[in-house]
């Protein structure tokens, strides 16, 4: 330990991981407050959606915002904290699969790559890992006290598994145009 102490370390991974959740959650939730009140809202979500074969569009368009704006908020809170994780990871195995992945690794690439949203999803298995905190609700009323082993698989397998699904279930991608 130094000389500041094992007090002033749980303050300064407690204030690190509010900051984390805080900034990756609150981005995350304006992501899905854009797709249901900014530019298109849920029509051009949709109507974007079925282009890249991701049909019915409306009802993924929903989901996306709405898994967007919960898994955000969750995070912000602190409270059910692996699944919020799993929820965005979610997301951003979807986004690579469908749009990014054929772009190349650089966001800065036409289309955009997937660095953002690899980063993105792995930042999310590093907080179901890490868990929220005692600056959480979590921590506040005990909902989730687990492990980091524990907290990192269920955001990996609510992640990839629910990806995985979603895809199988409704990603038709377009044939490419010769």
């Amino acid at each position: 330990m130094g000389m500041l102490g094992a007090s002033h370390d749980a303050t300064t991974t407690n204030l690190a991981l509010l900051a984390l959740r805080g900034t990756i959650g609150g981005m995350i939730a304006a992501h899905g407050l854009n797709k249901f009140f900014g530019g298109g809202r849920i029509e051009g979500t949709a109507k974007w959606f079925e282009s890249i074969g991701m049909r019915p569009g409306r009802l993924n368009a929903l989901a996306a915002a709405t898994t967007e704006v919960g898994a955000g908020t969750l995070l912000v809170l602190g409270l059910l904290t692996p699944f919020a994780a799993g929820g965005l990871m979610a997301l951003m195995v979807v986004a690579i699969v469908t749009v990014h992945r054929k772009n190349g690794f650089f966001v800065f690439r036409p289309g955009q790559g997937i660095e953002y949203c690899l980063v993105i999803a792995v930042v999310a298995g590093v907080i179901g890992a890490l868990g929220p905190g005692s600056w959480s609700l979590d921590h506040a009323f005990g909902v989730w006290a687990h492990s980091r082993i524990v907290g990192l698989a269920v955001a990996v397998i609510l992640g990839v598994g629910g990806a995985t699904l979603q895809l199988l279930a409704v990603w038709r991608p377009p044939k490419p145009v010769t």
